[in-house]
């Protein structure tokens, strides 16, 4: 294959754990597996599977630095108790817009305030339909009671602040996706799982073995370690822009997906935030204007 259907390979493989994240997750509720206790099995296992690999290479320098226990901290356990907490509270569309849909703007904040990087005209123009769209689905959902906000949709946007955070950081410090991943696997199994073994009660009875062994595995193992790698394969491939616009794609997707699959609520309200947050993350014009120019340089050397 070609180094182009390579990276369209690699996005689809990542498309499908992203927006297979969301279904898994809403699934938690049916299942009845826990937040506390998902956590500690993604780390777990992503902990055994990374260690022995990091030991053999002899690759274990890295972690003994503060960036990537701060890393762990916020995209690790901070971003995970919370997104997992809110899945059990709201349904899949309320992530497209809360989580997903935000992530791109909690990011250009939190460079603007970390770092002092201003934004760009791509950046406001986002964030003002971004806001139209927040602003039309309030309206919406004051004549629809059954689709009111709540505690979830709460807890997303906080997770979007938190991969924010995370994925300015990691772009400051310039860690290579390999020990990005490691080090959140690794500092967050080290840090929550005495915590959880000692002082969190465990919720293990109340879902099925299988169950868990599923979620174990899709969470510890496919997003964890396998999405994070096709992504940066992706990305090396076709790009950080087109790589990132075709990936957003997944949890929105996996939304409308959720309706009938979940048997989740979807009404004009989340209808409306589901197209304005997915207009504004996306950034389509960005293509438009790629092409243009693509055309004009074409047509420049035919000249």
């Amino acid at each position: 294959m070609t180094a182009r259907t390579q990276g369209y390979l690699f996005v689809l493989i990542t498309m499908c754990i992203w927006g297979g994240f969301t279904i898994f997750s809403r699934l938690n509720l049916h299942w009845h597996v826990s937040a506390w206790d998902l956590v500690a099995m993604r780390f777990a296992i992503a902990f055994l599977t990374l260690m022995p690999i990091l030991i053999y290479k002899k690759d274990l320098a890295f972690l003994w630095h503060p960036r990537p226990v701060i890393l762990a901290l916020t995209g690790g356990l901070a971003y995970c108790l919370t997104v997992y907490t809110a899945f059990l509270q709201a349904p899949a569309a309320h992530a497209a817009i809360f989580l997903n849909g935000c992530i791109p703007l909690c990011t250009a904040v939190a460079a603007y305030l970390l770092f002092r990087q201003p934004f760009d005209k791509h950046t406001w123009l986002s964030l003002s339909i971004m806001l139209s769209a927040l602003a039309l689905m309030s309206y919406l959902m004051l004549h629809d009671q059954a689709s009111a906000l709540g505690l979830g949709d709460l807890l997303f946007f906080i997770s979007a602040v938190w991969w924010g955070i995370f994925t300015v950081l990691l772009k400051q410090w310039k860690l290579s996706a390999w020990h990005s991943m490691a080090s959140v696997a690794i500092w967050s199994a080290i840090i929550y799982l005495p915590i959880y073994i000692l002082f969190i009660p465990k919720h293990f009875q109340e879902a099925e073995p299988l169950h868990l062994l599923i979620q174990g595995l899709f969470h510890g193992v496919l997003v964890v370690i396998i999405a994070t790698l096709t992504y940066v394969a992706a990305i090396e491939r076709l790009g950080a822009f087109k790589t990132g616009s075709i990936v957003t794609l997944a949890p929105f997707m996996a939304a409308v997906i959720a309706v009938p699959l979940l048997d989740e609520p979807l009404n004009a309200a989340i209808a409306c935030g589901l197209v304005g947050m997915g207009v504004g993350a996306l950034q389509p014009w960005r293509w438009f204007k790629k092409d243009t120019l693509s055309q004009q340089l074409a047509q420049q050397k035919q000249d």
